[in-house]
């Protein structure tokens, strides 16, 4: 069976992810992008994955430094996701950012945030696997996240 790739998104888009900015920093500056694929691996040692388009530039030269920062998005942050998601030749532009341990940039606002050195890269098709060894993580804000579903953003309401 060959399953159409209009098709695989629409069914995965009824799951909802929550949205994050994956950051580094290179020696051109600091370089990030959104993702959608995010989940922790192993709580001994404590391992993250995300996904990440292996023909991405961004990717590639975060992979060149050995680290990421995963930055989760808060429920007001929409603006900032679209900065990430898109091309741009400086995507931190007029953002006052921190750094973690690792060097990876901290985006400000967001609800918290998960500092990693690269402990596996495994081949996932058009997209690489990338698991982090967390080195350091926190809780920054009290917000709800930026959730992602049906090609659009939304919130989360505890039941």
């Amino acid at each position: 069976m060959t399953i159409d790739p209009a098709d695989f998104r629409k069914v995965l888009g009824h799951f909802p992810t929550g949205v994050m900015v994956v950051t580094g920093a290179t020696d051109e500056g600091p370089a990030g992008m959104a993702i959608g694929s995010f989940a922790s691996v192993s709580l001994e040692p404590p391992l993250v994955m995300f996904c990440a388009g292996s023909s991405s530039g961004t990717w590639q030269a975060i992979k060149e430094t050995g680290a990421f920062c995963a930055n989760i998005l808060g429920e007001d942050q929409k603006d900032t996701c679209g900065v990430f998601a898109m091309p741009s030749d400086d995507r931190f532009a007029g953002i006052d950012w921190t750094t973690a341990v690792t060097g990876s940039p901290v985006l400000p606002g967001v609800v918290g945030y998960i500092d990693c050195e690269i402990h596996a890269i495994h081949d996932g098709g058009d997209h690489d696997i990338v698991v982090g060894l967390v080195k350091e993580m926190a809780v920054t804000g009290e917000q709800g996240p930026l959730l992602f579903f049906q090609g659009g953003y939304g919130t989360y309401e505890a039941m």
